[in-house]
């Protein structure tokens, strides 16, 4: 089943009219190739296909000899580059391509280490578009699925996420059997690739830590306690994670500082089907203690798809008061605050006082009830 990916109009519009290279990130296994593939075809364009992992194209692609490249992309009129992280220094050799033969248009589809190492942005200022493709939001799935389908398939997406392969997968062993895979073949594989990492285990049990902390605020400190490491060293895991596109943080709002919490974060994972991997828990939510931890997630995560691939600006964050006042989602967007409260089955909530008076809005809640009006 190919589900259509929001973000494949704008590309297409992007590689037909414009210059610039075209840069599509994501973490593994989010269908980044699929989708490339698919765009190469509708933009009707004579298409050099290249794979980063073959050595005759990596000889070419990585000698910064203009004469080769000439004549690998001749009688082309787009380069598509998949796998683009495994060619060394591809951010120059885009920037040559892009300089010296602008005639040839260039997609590049990477993985997270394009950003870990940090040369293609530095490379390319000025030169090109990036997309951001995360596993599938139900705002895409909503395109085979009608509001009721949605509904009903809601606690399968909590639990074993929404990577384009799970939902070709019928049977709930298989999908514990790629989960796993993934976990363990494909997650730290750009961190400890591009890094050197003293601890790698240390990354595995940090996200452990963090996979039992989804809606809770994190101490850097206990995190350090716990793992044996120091501040600096969690603080730079905890960095490589997020731009491994494995979880991301969402910081405290504030404009008291004495009243409301200011230097405190939260941390989830872009896909629950990972992290209820990590901690060995695919069981069902009428058996589980974190269903509105999950909820949280799914609905934070889910919003953050939406407004991106919309690309609308935006910035989130939680509400706490030193209190013990809370709000579980603040997003702030054209100038404008928004609270939100999610709730898997309440529906009222009671807005508290102190944020209702310094920011003169109320709290909506999500919940199952009205969830897609919010993700979709």
């Amino acid at each position: 089943m190919l589900i259509p990916r929001t973000i494949s109009g704008q590309i297409i519009k992007d590689l037909k009219k414009s210059m610039k290279v075209v840069l599509i990130y994501g973490p593994r296994q989010a269908g980044k190739t699929t989708l490339a593939k698919g765009l190469v075809e509708k933009s009707g364009l004579k298409t050099l296909y290249v794979n980063g992992d073959q050595l005759k194209f990596v000889d070419v692609l990585s000698s910064r000899d203009l004469t080769k490249l000439r004549g690998l992309v001749s009688g082309y009129e787009l380069l598509f580059i998949d796998e683009g992280q495994r060619i060394p220094e591809i951010g120059i050799t885009l920037k040559i391509l892009h300089d010296e033969i602008p005639e040839v248009k260039l997609l590049v589809t990477g993985s997270s280490s394009f950003l870990l190492s940090g040369k293609v942005s530095e490379s390319l200022a000025g030169r090109k578009k990036t997309f951001s493709l995360f596993p599938l939001a139900v705002k895409e799935v909503a395109e085979i699925y009608n509001p009721f389908e949605l509904n009903d398939r809601l606690e399968e997406w909590l639990i074993f996420g929404l990577y384009p392969e799970v939902l070709n997968i019928t049977a709930n062993n298989e999908k514990e059997d790629y989960l796993l895979d993934i976990a363990s073949s494909y997650i730290y594989k750009d961190i400890i690739e591009l890094e050197q990492i003293k601890f790698p285990m240390k990354i595995n049990e940090l996200l452990r830590l963090l996979a039992f902390q989804i809606g809770s605020q994190v101490s850097i400190h206990e995190l350090g306690r716990q793992l044996g490491l120091n501040r600096e060293t969690v603080e730079r895991y905890l960095y490589l994670l997020e731009q491994a596109f494995i979880i991301f943080r969402v910081p405290a709002f504030s404009k008291n500082p004495r009243k409301e919490i200011k230097k405190s974060q939260k941390y989830y994972f872009y896909d629950l089907g990972i992290r209820n991997i990590l901690i060995n828990n695919l069981n069902p939510l009428s058996v589980r203690n974190d269903a509105g931890a999950l909820w949280e997630n799914f609905l934070t995560v889910e919003r953050m798809k939406k407004l991106s691939y919309e690309r609308v600006s935006f910035s989130r964050f939680f509400w706490r008061s030193y209190s013990g006042a809370e709000i579980d989602y603040v997003e702030e967007r054209e100038g404008a605050l928004f609270a939100f409260e999610f709730k898997l089955k309440s529906s009222k909530v009671r807005t508290p006082a102190l944020w209702r008076d310094q920011y003169k809005t109320e709290v909506e809640v999500i919940n199952r009830d009205n969830f897609l009006d919010f993700v979709l």
